[in-house]
């Protein structure tokens, strides 16, 4: 048990080291392509930091298993609000002014509230995943759209987020190191949690959900911490929605629509209504003062531990069914 445990933190240090890799080349070749700082800094903020998931997801399916992928991209969304946006805000209160994340925060909730409808039958179909994938498409289409309407302070601060050299030969140096990276992170964090979870009695989606989904999201935890305390609310805030809604239309839109989905009762009837709910919670505060204050990031942890202990009480009632038949 030791031995896997030291084996999934490496590798999702590796996945953090590729991750941070991964996102300076992708800034660095789309402005030698033509694109400005600012929407480089956008898309990144809000896309970016989903490689790691990503890269995970993509290993477990390859090894036959795909509700450990699913409870990753379904539980990284409950833990990049109620854990990263609440450590962050309980730091140093968030202040937002990127105006666009009021609309993508409302798509997160629809979409969020699409799947569970869709999801009741126990599945997701092709046509269903490609459905969402489209809404990423437009998602994307809509942000680039409102770009040069924003504050020029968030210009700013984006700008200099994605600032980085765009020598061709670097940023290819960084992708390559960033491939090899998160290829080998992401095999030890699927395979030693697969470990991790029978020693404790979880089955793979539970896997997804708490240790994966927690783990890869530790590092991203750490850095909104940072980031909150050097008065950049936008990323903070701006990473948490644009991760989630990457996680709900493209993961699960490509899961899908590569193959159909089949949605156990536990995602739908419990953890993709807590990732509705923490969204929900999220949305008043993005319209009234716009602002994340430390009590709400108090309040968002609080319903964090609620959600990890009422998953650990559903472990335990099932390890007593089990026990008992």
């Amino acid at each position: 048990m030791f031995e896997a445990v030291g084996l999934f933190v490496l590798g999702l240090v590796l996945l953090g080291l590729g991750g941070d890799s991964i996102v300076k080349g992708s800034a660095g070749l789309a402005q030698r392509f033509g694109a400005s700082p600012f929407v480089a800094g956008l898309v990144l903020v809000a896309f970016g930091t989903s490689l790691p998931e990503i890269a995970v997801n993509v290993h477990a399916i390859a090894l036959g298993q795909p509700d450990l992928a699913l409870g990753n991209a379904v539980g990284s969304n409950v833990a990049n609000f109620g854990l990263t946006l609440g450590a962050a805000a309980l730091a140093a209160p968030l202040l937002v002014r990127w105006r666009s994340l009021g609309p993508l925060l409302l798509v997160l909730v629809v979409g969020t509230l699409a799947v569970i409808v869709l999801g009741l039958d126990g599945r997701l179909g092709r046509i269903e995943g490609f459905g969402l994938l489209l809404a990423f498409v437009a998602v994307v289409a809509f942000a680039s759209a409102r770009s040069r309407r924003e504050a020029p302070e968030l210009q700013a601060e984006m700008a200099a987020f994605a600032r980085t050299s765009n020598d061709l030969g670097l940023n290819l140096i960084r992708f390559a190191i960033a491939a090899a990276l998160l290829y080998f992170g992401s095999r030890l964090v699927v395979t030693h949690a697969l470990s991790l979870g029978d020693g404790l009695g979880l089955s793979p989606l539970l896997t997804g959900l708490i240790p994966v989904a927690i783990g890869t999201a530790l590092p991203e935890v750490a850095a909104a911490v940072v980031a909150a305390r050097r008065g950049q609310g936008d990323l903070v805030v701006g990473h948490v929605v644009g991760s989630s809604v990457f996680n709900l239309l493209v993961i699960l839109g490509a899961m899908a629509a590569w193959q159909p989905l089949v949605l156990p009762g536990l995602l739908v009837r419990y953890a993709l209504p807590a990732a509705l709910a923490f969204a929900l919670v999220i949305y008043p505060m993005l319209r009234g003062d716009l602002q994340v204050s430390r009590r709400e990031g108090a309040i968002l942890l609080v319903g964090f531990v609620a959600w990890l202990a009422f998953e650990l009480v559903l472990v335990g009632s099932a390890g007593s069914v089990a026990a008992q038949g």
